[in-house]
């Protein structure tokens, strides 16, 4: 699959999977809301699951199985014995840890959220049904990582949808049985801790068992086998310790964010919020930097394999622009939105200004995580995994720093913002130390024209963003209709985009930016 098809394919699955997510997001505010004690315990209960996937699966998959994936498809037999290896102990491992972790599951509350005793009973029980969901993210982020390294990217993207399907119906359920805004802690039955986690977790079991049939329909052998001598388990772990440290060190961050913003929860935005806030900067990051930059990362690999160090280089610098050239136009978008988009996903205006500032927050980091991508995945491509871990650690650290100072500092009503804030300028921190140690680690990538493109693209932005908030403001502004409810929210918020969008496209063209032909191209192709 070429790359210009294989982004199309994955922009347009992902887009489909983050729209209906995004649906499913508004039907669950709707149920529980996103400002109260109750929807801050089960965002806790529900992120367990995604936060231990996250340290003893996402580096590893990311980080070594692809560039792994990618040399034993050069075998005779296409490296279907290697997978079958390789899946084999990749669910033996993920299972083991999925029933410690249950079990684990008031423990995990604990480390997790500074919640009163009521709270943290309601948080238990939703975290008994919620954390099982970890062996199903572990299998599913397995299948589709080895897809996505045989250059099979559709069903990874679009299987995420049967997952929003069901919860979205399960959550509207819940709603018909037990009524809207549960966001309080009073009248929660077995019923409908049962009804609320259990759709969620059902949701997450569909969409594996989706990309399991995908995968046998592409003609890979889906079998165990336990004979693991011989498949470079010694190389592969001493490249997945480093990208355990890298993705552990992320997590102990987690915690203490986690920490430092639930004493909030009630009146204030805290948990729920910052989750919503994250899932609207995720549209962008998914949408551009995923679609585009997944392909790129499978050919920055298939270089690096062959030993062709110019061509690799090349593809790095295109894909930063490209990457940088679509991101900034969405952060610019989003911010000057960002009020009718955070009034999508609360249940009144109030809600809706206090989840503004946490989104503003999260945006600073778009544009450098963009870069960021690309630079880490080059690092995996060469089979480097240590350096990672020590800029994630100097970000980790700052990040750390900076929390305590704001759980010190910050009153209650502006911690979960503060802390977004704080993230976001140590994620930006944490690039430029990238992008020096790749130069030292590898020697110069030319990429001085690179930077200079970012610059032209973020002053185009400007005015662009300058006519999205002119829309804004002949709406009405924050007393207009664009916050009455979630459909003008929404409505308010695509119509900003449009205008921010097309303002930021004549103004590429006008100034002939030779990435605008890059990227129109690889649209035409499609």
């Amino acid at each position: 699959m070429g790359h210009g098809r294989a982004s199309a394919t994955i922009a347009v699955g992902t887009l489909a999977s983050r729209l209906s997510g995004l649906l499913r997001a508004v039907v669950l505010v709707a149920a529980i809301g996103s400002v109260g004690k109750a929807s801050d315990a089960f965002a806790v209960a529900n992120q367990l699951p995604n936060s231990i996937y996250q340290v003893i699966s996402a580096g590893v998959l990311t980080g070594v199985i692809v560039p792994q994936v990618v040399r034993a498809s050069a075998q005779k037999d296409g490296g279907h014995a290697f997978l079958a290896k390789l899946l084999t102990l990749g669910t033996l491992i993920v299972g083991a840890i999925t029933v410690v972790a249950t079990l684990a599951s008031p423990l995990l509350i604990d480390l997790y959220a500074d919640f009163g005793t009521a709270q943290h009973s309601l948080a238990t029980q939703f975290a008994y049904w919620c954390v099982p969901q970890l062996f199903f993210y572990g299998m599913f982020a397995l299948l589709g990582e080895i897809l996505n390294a045989r250059r099979v990217f559709g069903p990874y993207a679009w299987a995420p949808i049967v997952n929003n399907v069901v919860s979205i119906a399960g959550f509207a359920l819940f709603m018909v049985l037990f009524g809207q805004d549960r966001s309080t802690l009073e009248g929660w039955s077995a019923q409908m801790v049962l009804m609320l986690s259990g759709t969620a977790t059902a949701g997450v079991i569909a969409q594996t068992v989706v990309l399991v049939l995908f995968w046998r329909r592409v003609g890979i052998p889906l079998r165990l086998d336990f004979r693991w001598r011989g498949m470079g388990l010694g190389h592969m772990g001493r490249l997945a310790f480093w990208t355990f440290l890298t993705t552990l060190a992320g997590q102990i961050v987690g915690i203490v964010q986690s920490q430092t913003v639930t004493p909030a929860s009630g009146e204030n935005a805290a948990v729920a919020a910052s989750q919503y806030a994250w899932l609207v900067f995720m549209v962008a990051y998914s949408m551009v930097v995923i679609a585009v930059g997944t392909p790129y990362f499978t050919r920055i690999s298939e270089h690096a394999a062959a030993e062709e160090h110019g061509e690799l280089r090349e593809t790095v610098r295109q894909s930063i622009r490209i990457l940088g050239l679509l991101i900034v136009i969405a952060t610019a978008a989003i911010a000057v939105a960002s009020l009718p988009a955070s009034r999508i996903f609360s249940n009144s205006a109030a809600d809706a200004v206090a989840i503004a500032p946490l989104l503003l927050a999260y945006l600073v980091s778009l544009l450098p995580l963009a870069v960021l991508y690309i630079v880490q995945r080059t690092f995996y491509a060469y089979g480097d995994a240590r350096t990672p871990f020590i800029y994630t650690l100097v970000q980790a650290a700052l990040v750390l720093v900076l929390t305590v100072v704001v759980a010190m500092t910050t009153p209650l009503e502006q911690r979960a913002a503060a802390v977004a804030l704080a993230q976001s300028f140590a994620s930006t921190v944490q690039t430029v130390v990238a992008a020096v140690l790749l130069r030292r680690k590898f020697g110069s990538f030319g990429l001085a024209p690179t930077w200079l493109a970012l610059c032209r693209f973020v002053l185009m932005a400007i005015p662009a963003a300058g006519a999205g908030w002119g829309v804004f403001l002949l709406a009405g502004g924050a007393d207009g209709w664009m916050l009455h409810d979630k459909f003008w929210g929404a409505l308010g918020a695509a119509l900003i985009a449009v205008v921010t969008g097309g303002v930021y496209a004549a103004l590429l063209a006008v100034f002939r930016v030779p990435e605008l032909g890059a990227a129109v191209r690889m649209l035409r192709r499609r």
